[in-house]
């Protein structure tokens, strides 16, 4: 694994906690004390408003945390290096953010970009970044909708050189649901309400027959457009099939109008398990259902209760989940450890790299890395196809809160990830 520890100069616990005069920061990234040194330049591109403003929601916090470290020089080798970070927002718009990610290689010359959170943001800026001879790095998707979705076929080789990805597929998904939800009784009779996209379609390939082998009955409405706003012909399927587990994979808005719909036309009163994707992985938008948020179901790609530390910052999950709410007095939210894990993985590859101003070879490093983040390891070498590196998927729930926060997101099973801990059990959504 990479040692970073041993090529760049950390702050203490209490420097990036609480900063210190090394850390001021040019609007522009740039570190002020390194500006003489050659400078790498990292592209991070996420969704910081629109539809998909939840996932981006830490993010300013982890950059800060970051330039924090870097703002004395970033040491490779015995070379000191200025490291620039210039952040862009996609708005949610897939379109934008293929036009950022373009901005920033034509008009920034980026050495490296690291792209976050669905494939409405990630696939366009990889595509991007392919075309135009770019390392890219991403997380927060399911891989299959980052491989097959961009156009790789099974069983040939990659189509890509330019672009890596980690974090979760299909088979992490099945195995969380199907563990958390033999927890409960059920008639194993589940409504998909899988929408006719990237996401949709690939968890509608990869996750639907797993549970499917595994005895649950898939009550399959068929794909719907993104934004719907009428969702009576899937609660009618659900209501005359009696399912009891609900499955999405719905934008958070689009959710929302299911729920509350599902709710008026009394399909929730005969639901024991409402599990969510997308939607469920945020306080801010559970919250927003009020009543209707408490005990759905959801997993997490990141959590507090992880056993890892960041090798970039030293800090540990607990420990970056009380620094953002101790500053921003905000519930701790998932991207905060998936975006910093990426810049884990990003300064782990340019530190490998034979020349680290060099892209080819930065992608070169890429390909072979294998280090740790503060989201667990993250394996290039060992994926299940080439560019990908696998990540965990744990089953959680939103229970009424028992301290500061409304809501608390408790960890309910752990098989794709044991060294996290579980802390609760499973409760029906509707007793």
């Amino acid at each position: 694994m990479t040692d970073l520890s041993r090529r760049i100069t950390r702050p203490n616990r209490r420097e990036f906690l609480g900063g210190s005069a090394a850390a001021v920061l040019l609007a522009s990234g740039m570190p002020a004390r390194a500006q003489g040194a050659k400078t790498i330049k990292i592209g991070f591109v996420s969704p910081v408003s629109g539809p998909l403003a939840a996932f981006g929601q830490g993010d300013a916090f982890v950059l800060k945390q970051v330039r924090t470290v870097l703002a004395k020089g970033y040491k490779i080798g015995g070379t000191e290096y200025a490291v620039q970070i210039l952040d862009r927002d996609t708005q949610s718009d897939p379109s934008r953010a293929a036009q950022l990610a373009k901005e920033l290689i034509t008009g920034e010359g980026v050495h490296l970009i690291l792209a976050s959170s669905t494939p409405e943001v990630i696939n366009p800026v990889a595509d991007a970044c392919e075309a135009a001879g770019v390392p890219c790095v991403s997380t927060v998707m399911p891989w299959q909708a980052w491989y097959y979705g961009r156009g790789a076929k099974p069983g040939q080789p990659s189509p890509f050189k330019w672009s890596y990805h980690f974090g979760f597929g299909a088979d992490e998904f099945a195995k969380c649901y199907i563990s958390q939800w033999s927890s409960i009784q059920t008639n194993k009779k589940v409504g998909v309400l899988y929408p006719n996209d990237a996401d949709g379609n690939a968890v509608r390939a990869g996750i639907a027959p797993q549970l499917a082998k595994a005895g649950y009955q898939i009550v399959d409405p068929g794909g719907f457009e993104d934004f719907t706003v009428d969702y009576s012909a899937q609660i009618r399927t659900f209501k005359d099939a009696g399912v009891e587990i609900i499955n999405s994979f719905a934008l958070p808005p689009d959710f929302a109008a299911f729920l509350r719909q599902a709710a008026q036309q009394r399909l929730t009163s005969n639901l024991k398990i409402i599990q969510v994707a997308k939607m469920g992985l945020f306080p801010s938008d559970i919250e927003s259902l009020g009543s209707l948020g408490v005990n759905l179901s959801s997993a997490a790609y990141w959590h507090v209760n992880m056993p890892y530390k960041s090798p970039l910052t030293g800090i540990a999950a607990p420990d970056l989940a009380k620094a953002y709410e101790a500053e921003t007095n905000r519930q701790w939210v998932q991207n905060l450890g998936s975006s910093l894990a990426l810049f884990d993985v990003g300064l782990a590859a340019v530190s490998a790299a034979s020349d680290p101003m060099d892209k080819a070879a930065i992608v070169k490093s890429i390909a072979s890395l294998k280090t740790d983040t503060i989201a667990g390891v993250v394996d290039f070498t060992s994926g299940p196809v080439p560019n990908i590196a696998f990540g965990p998927i744990l089953g959680t729930q939103w229970v009424k809160g028992g301290g500061k926060w409304p809501l608390d997101y408790v960890m309910t099973e752990n098989v794709t990830d044991p060294n996290v801990p579980v802390t609760s059990k499973l409760i029906p959504y509707s007793k």
